[in-house]
């Protein structure tokens, strides 16, 4: 689905159109939304159409929702999936990118744009009982009560190890509570365009309240590429993480990224070069998977499988959309 000069300028207009109307609907005082001055500042204003505008989604796929390609991958393995190339801004797969589903630790993306965007990441937190409370078959990196580490590198433990003892840790942190901190993230949400995600923890454990879409997912993936920090630990295979226990010891690991791809575990796809993502395991979610790759023409894509029904079926239905729709 290819967008056209014309037709993006048209969504860019609705696009912007419908995040004012959602901001302006807030009830939070943070959130009051002057409609006509940011609207001047679009350019959508009568009479104000006489600069070149910058659209919201002038850079973005953008899609009405259809399904397309399902019929050429075993598509039921999944409940949605989608696949973006960066670089011509087309959808060339679309399978339910609308349909509610649960998005587990890929929400950790959202955590770690929340972070890199309000905290210096060279401060240091404290690690609480409360973020190192996880249930045995947590993933978490092993932080204790006490120990001393920096912002820059929970996001490592964040993205790479999936921790969700460093998911807690950043949120209590920079707000004092997860609860606090998902307050940011719903509005860094809208933000990005993700009007279809609501949020209430920063590490994606389950909660009927926590959802989003494949294509909410696409843009807040998106927009934290465009973060180099981000981008630069997404794609990196392994960490070695230096900081002090609560006696001031120091303490040293090696964090591994979840992303079986990139510790070689799973027959990468062909004609597609791997570079980074996020996982993410629940069972009411099943097996999810935001990806960036680079195709033979040096293109970035942007793919995302959630609900599989298994880890073998959600790399074997990655490999399939990517060998068939990336070039």
């Amino acid at each position: 689905m290819t967008c056209t000069n014309k037709l993006k300028k048209t969504i860019g207009i609705l696009c912007a159109l419908c995040l004012i109307i959602s901001l302006s609907a807030c009830s939070d005082e943070d959130a009051t939304y002057e409609i006509y001055d940011n609207s001047r500042g679009y350019n959508i204003i009568e009479g104000q159409s006489t600069a070149e505008n910058n659209l919201f989604a002038a850079d973005l796929c953008v899609t009405n929702g259809d399904n397309m390609g399902v019929d050429k991958v075993d598509s039921q393995v999944a409940g949605s999936a989608i696949l973006a190339n960066r670089e011509t801004d087309e959808i060339k797969y679309s399978q339910n990118v609308f349909d509610r589903m649960y998005p587990a630790s890929t929400t950790k993306i959202l955590t770690a744009y929340v972070c890199v965007k309000y905290a210096n990441l060279d401060d240091k937190v404290t690690v609480s009982e409360n973020a190192c409370n996880q249930t045995k078959d947590s993933s978490v990196c092993g932080l204790k009560p006490g120990d001393r580490i920096s912002y820059r590198d929970l996001l490592y433990g964040l993205l790479l190890r999936s921790g969700n003892d460093a998911a807690i840790a950043i949120a209590e942190g920079m707000y004092g509570s997860v609860e606090e901190f998902a307050k940011v993230m719903n509005k860094e949400a809208v933000l990005c365009g993700a009007t279809h995600s609501h949020f209430v923890n920063s590490n994606g454990l389950h909660n009927e309240n926590h959802y989003t879409t494949v294509y909410d997912m696409y843009l807040l993936f998106e927009k934290a590429l465009d973060n180099k920090i981000i981008y630069d630990i997404v794609t990196t295979t392994d960490y070695d993480v230096a900081y002090t226990d609560a006696n001031g010891n120091p303490v040293q690991q090696k964090w591994y990224n979840t992303n079986l791809y990139l510790t070689n575990q799973v027959r990468i796809p062909n004609g597609v070069t791997i570079l980074g993502g996020k996982t993410g395991t629940t069972n009411p979610a099943g097996y999810c998977l935001v990806l960036l790759s680079r195709n033979t023409s040096n293109q970035e894509i942007i793919s995302i499988v959630f609900n599989a029904d298994s880890r073998n079926n959600l790399y074997y239905l990655m490999n399939q959309i990517l060998e068939t729709f990336a070039n």
